[in-house]
């Protein structure tokens, strides 16, 4: 069952918020899977136009089982902010979607557009681009990492809606 939440109750909620427990990703990604609304606990990659880990990581089961029941997760991929390659495809948009991730947000670029809107998976990323990437096997997984100069930590709630993007230290709904 989804998440019932709206980010901008979330921000006016966590306003004066002076922690840092709660953060909002500026408002320079676009939608590209075919779900606009989605949250969950944070995994982490790192890379620079290098999907190796990427590739990993959406092959592999995008929920964990909880007290509460399966809750699906979110990758966020710190990928430099590079618009010269690719880190995600259609291909890659397709396993996070039959593997239960409930989004892929990339601080970077994906390609495959068209195949991607397909797909039962919320995915936001800065562009689209048809260059692929390398593939070296570089890169660092589980690690806090740097979205657009926001910090991002693995087990992070994060809640995207049509309105922005939200990160809480911890869940908020």
């Amino acid at each position: 069952m989804p998440i019932a939440f709206a980010t901008c109750d979330l921000c006016d909620a966590h306003k004066a918020d002076t922690s840092g427990d709660f953060r909002v990703l500026p408002p320079v990604f676009r939608d590209f899977g075919a779900v606009r609304k989605f949250a969950g606990p944070v995994v982490t990659v790192k890379c620079f136009e290098d999907n190796t880990l990427v590739k990993a990581a959406v092959d592999a089961q995008g929920w964990v089982d909880t007290p509460a029941g399966r809750v699906a997760q979110v990758l966020v991929v710190d990928g430099g902010a590079s618009l010269r390659k690719a880190l995600l495809g259609g291909n890659l948009g397709a396993a996070a979607a039959r593997n239960g991730w409930a989004g892929v947000v990339i601080d970077g670029c994906v390609r495959d557009s068209a195949e991607l809107l397909t797909q039962a998976v919320g995915i936001r990323a800065l562009a689209a681009m048809p260059l692929p990437t390398e593939k070296r096997n570089q890169g660092e997984v589980g690690v806090a990492v740097q979205v657009q100069g926001v910090w991002v930590r693995p087990g992070d709630w994060l809640y995207a809606d049509e309105d922005g993007m939200v990160v809480s230290a911890m869940a908020l709904v």
